[in-house]
């Protein structure tokens, strides 16, 4: 009897386990919600991310003051020139393009500070850099910001943002004490910059050029590979699926849609998604902003890289690296760019060099004369079948190149660079002949 009364408690026992049991199974809910917050994969960064205005900025400002002009590229001129700016309250912005007779006098004229930018910017992305007192601002691009210094005792300063590729203007409003400010903290020493000089290339257009004595640093640089497998975990989707095989010493990533090639004999890199598809319509400002948002996810900004370039049409958008004074650096095999070209949903092509220039030799450095800008201006006028209304820019910068005697060095030197008919050249030493052997 005891036996059986002990077998009943240990079966009842049992089914009760069992009842608990199916019980917490039936009415088990996993906790979601922790599992969605846990980063499990980190996030492949190989830079930090860069702020808007860092990328895009004015790259010269010209002081237009009794007939003179005065500039200067220096990126840390131009940086504190723009944190003034950055502090303003704007207001009242307007269409003006119809009160304008003459946009080249409205832009260059005296007592005129002139922000120079080397492409279109769509205001509604550079809102996040300055500050506009209205919530809703009209749509438009601008090239140039004028700040009118001359008039700087009436009720309010005036300030233009104005494109010159489209010939509009949009007029808007600062208060007088931050004109005051503007006016003595730099306009007013405008003397101590770069003088000027200007040509008239066509009724449209004026192209302002450094005159006087020119200097610049010619500079060898040990630059760093960026590693291959950082960029292939940023830009697949599923890394794991991705194979990886070298042709001819170039190293090739691919999976079932998408291609990454790197080449370390020209240091580029390009990446391929043609399933992107072509058929993409977008304006100015998101393609702009989505171009800046997908090099900063995943910290591509390996040098000092600035906006320079968009075309609608194309869908793709240009960063031109700048030197550590704020030149423009070129090379003709894209070593100094990085190119993106968009299609409906994501990137179908991305273009850009391999390498960082993070190691200055500072025992190589030298600093070097160069031809006067009349000199150059005269050079192009020389060439035969020149057109002046297709000269866009005369300008001083650095060409990139490997060291013929030691191939891992790069060398930065100084040269003239102009951009005629949408594209960009170069004013040898050869072109100009004995006007460097003068110099010496």
């Amino acid at each position: 009897m005891k036996y059986e009364n002990s077998k009943s408690a240990i079966l009842t026992f049992l089914v009760l386990v069992s009842i608990v049991l199916t019980w917490n199974l039936w009415t088990y809910q996993p906790n979601f919600d922790i599992m969605k917050n846990n980063n499990y994969v980190e996030e492949v960064t190989l830079k930090e991310k860069l702020d808007l205005h860092q990328i895009i900025s004015p790259d010269l400002v010209l002081f237009h003051r009794e007939d003179q002009h005065f500039g200067t590229t220096n990126a840390v001129d131009l940086d504190k020139i723009m944190s003034e700016i950055r502090e303003w309250s704007i207001y009242d912005v307007k269409d003006y393009s119809e009160n304008v007779r003459d946009i080249k006098e409205l832009v260059h004229g005296n007592g005129n500070a002139e922000l120079v930018f080397p492409a279109d910017v769509p205001i509604e992305i550079y809102r996040s850099v300055l500050k506009f007192e209205e919530k809703k601002i009209p749509a438009f691009n601008f090239n140039r910001i004028v700040i009118n210094v001359e008039n700087s005792e009436k009720a309010n300063g005036t300030v233009y943002f104005v494109s010159s590729d489209y010939q509009q203007v949009y007029i808007s409003h600062i208060s007088p004490s931050l004109l005051n400010d503007f006016n003595r903290n730099f306009f007013r020493n405008a003397e101590q910059y770069q003088p000027y000089f200007s040509f008239d290339a066509s009724q449209q257009r004026k192209v302002f050029i450094p005159d006087g004595k020119l200097e610049m640093m010619e500079f060898t640089y040990l630059p760093v590979v960026l590693n291959s497998e950082a960029f292939k975990e940023a830009l697949f989707s599923d890394p794991n699926f991705v194979q990886r095989g070298t042709v001819l010493g170039v190293e090739e990533f691919s999976d079932v849609s998408s291609k990454m090639t790197v080449n370390n004999d020209t240091n580029m890199l390009l990446y391929v998604n043609p399933t992107g598809g072509p058929n993409y319509v977008d304006n100015s400002y998101d393609l702009l902003k989505r171009s800046i948002d997908f090099i900063n996810g995943h910290g591509g900004w390996t040098d000092p890289y600035r906006y320079v370039a968009k075309d609608e049409k194309r869908k793709s958008v240009k960063f031109r690296l700048y030197s550590i004074d704020g030149y423009p650096v070129f090379n003709e095999s894209g070593m100094s760019e990085i190119e993106e070209v968009w299609g409906r949903d994501e990137i179908t092509k991305y273009v850009r060099p391999n390498i960082s220039l993070e190691l200055p030799l500072t025992t190589e450095m030298v600093k070097v004369t160069l031809p006067s800008g009349t000199s150059a201006l005269e050079f192009l006028k020389s060439r035969k079948n020149f057109k002046p209304e297709l000269l866009e820019q005369l300008v001083l910068g650095y060409r990139m190149s490997k060291d013929t005697s030691e191939n891992k060095l790069i060398l930065l030197e100084p040269a003239w660079f102009y951009r005629y008919n949408q594209t960009w050249g170069q004013i040898t030493k050869e072109d100009l002949g004995g006007l460097l052997r003068g110099l010496e």
